[in-house]
C-alpha cells in the first residue's frame, strides 16, 4: 500500500482544527478581534457561604390561664393572681431550639403585654406545662366574661409565630350556700345518724375541690363527720386522719337529741366519705361511736359556710347563714 495514499484519521483532526483556528485568526485580523486562552483557579479564605436547616417557626401546642391557688384552670377574679402556662416546641432539620414565649395579657393586666414564660416542669388543671409566667395579678376592676389572649415565640434561628384564640373567664361573683339538707338510709332509723346517711351541702355555683382538700378533684375520698353535742347538736367534717377540719363551715342540727355526747363517723370501722357532683358535696356517714341518739322532735337546720372555700375562679365563699329549706323535719 501507498504509504502517501493510506487513511490518516488523526492527521485529517489535526488538519482540520489547524484550518479552523487559521480561519478564525484571519477573521480576528479583518475585524479587529482579539482571541486569547485563559485559565486558572482562585480561593478565598474570609468568607464563608452558610445554609440554615431551620425555616419553621416554633409552634404552641397548648396554654391554660390558672389562678394561683391551683385547683380548676381556666378562671380567675378581678384582683386575683394567675399564672399563664404553655407548651411549645419547635421544628426544623435540626431545630434551632425555642429562645423566647411571651403572652399578650395586657386585657388582663395592664401592661402585660408580652409576659415572659420560663421554661420549667409546671401543672395546671391536671395538665403538664413546660413553660410559665411569673404570678401576675389581674387589674381591680376586670369585668365578667370570656378574655383572649395570644402567645409569642421566637427561636434560635430567629423564626417567629405568633398564635391567638387562647381564653380565660372572668368571673367575680362570690360562691354562697344555697341548701343544707340530709337523708335517711333506708332500713336505719329516722332522726338518728347512722352509717350510711347522708348531709347534702348546696353551693350556688361548683366550688372548687382543691379549695376543700388540696389537691382533691370532687372523686369520692374518705372524711370523718363529728357531731358535738350541744344545744343545738352540731355537724362538722374533718379529713380522714380526724385532725384538720374541712373548710365545709358548720351545721346546726335544729335539735340537741341527735348525739348524748360527742360522737364521730368513720374514724375508725367504715370511714365517712365526699363526693362533689355539680354545685353540691354529699357527706356520706361512716362507722358511728359511741354517742348517736334519735330525735323525736322536729326541727329545722341552719349553715354557716366557711370563706376559706372558693369557687373555680378564686372566689371566697360567702359566710352568710343558710337555712335548711322546706318544712322542719327530723334530720337523718
Amino acid at each position: 500500500m501507498d504509504l502517501a495514499s493510506a487513511p490518516d484519521p488523526e492527521g485529517a483532526g489535526v488538519r482540520a482544527v489547524v484550518s479552523i483556528l487559521a480561519a478564525l485568526l484571519g477573521f480576528g485580523a479583518v475585524t479587529g478581534t482579539a482571541w486569547a486562552l485563559y485559565s486558572g483557579t482562585t480561593s478565598s479564605t474570609g468568607n464563608a457561604l452558610v445554609a440554615s436547616s431551620d425555616w419553621v417557626a416554633p409552634t404552641v401546642s397548648g396554654s391554660v390561664i390558672a389562678k394561683s391557688q391551683g385547683g380548676v384552670a381556666g378562671y380567675i377574679g378581678q384582683g386575683g393572681s394567675y399564672y399563664a402556662y404553655a407548651n411549645a416546641t419547635d421544628a426544623g432539620a435540626p431545630a434551632s431550639g425555642l429562645v423566647s414565649i411571651a403572652a399578650n395579657l395586657g386585657s388582663l393586666t395592664a401592661g402585660q403585654s408580652a409576659a415572659p414564660l420560663s421554661p420549667g416542669s409546671f401543672s395546671a388543671g391536671g395538665a403538664s406545662y413546660g413553660y410559665r409566667s411569673a404570678a401576675l395579678t389581674a387589674n381591680a376592676t376586670l369585668a365578667a366574661g370570656t378574655y383572649s389572649y395570644a402567645l409569642s415565640t421566637k427561636d434560635v434561628a430567629g423564626n417567629s409565630r405568633t398564635q391567638s384564640g387562647y381564653t380565660v373567664v372572668v368571673d367575680n361573683t362570690a360562691p354562697t350556700a344555697s341548701d343544707i339538707q340530709t337523708t335517711n338510709k333506708s332500713g336505719n332509723t329516722a332522726g338518728r345518724p347512722e352509717i350510711g346517711d347522708t348531709v347534702i351541702f348546696t353551693f350556688s355555683e361548683p366550688i372548687d375541690p382543691n379549695s376543700i382538700v388540696a389537691g382533691w378533684t370532687g372523686a369520692a375520698t374518705n372524711v370523718v363527720a363529728r357531731i358535738a353535742n350541744g344545744n343545738p347538736d352540731t355537724l362538722t367534717v374533718w379529713s380522714a386522719t380526724n385532725t384538720v377540719q374541712l373548710p365545709l363551715g358548720s351545721v346546726a342540727l335544729g335539735r340537741s337529741e341527735y348525739v348524748s355526747s360527742s360522737a364521730t363517723f368513720g374514724a375508725t370501722g367504715t370511714p365517712s366519705s365526699m363526693v362533689q357532683s355539680g354545685n353540691t358535696i354529699t357527706v356520706t356517714l361512716g362507722t358511728a361511736s359511741a354517742g348517736p341518739t334519735t330525735a323525736l322532735i322536729a326541727g329545722t337546720m341552719t349553715w354557716t359556710p366557711s370563706s376559706s372555700a372558693y369557687d373555680w375562679a378564686g372566689n371566697p365563699e360567702s359566710t352568710a347563714a343558710r337555712t335548711e329549706s322546706g318544712a322542719s323535719d327530723r334530720e337523718f
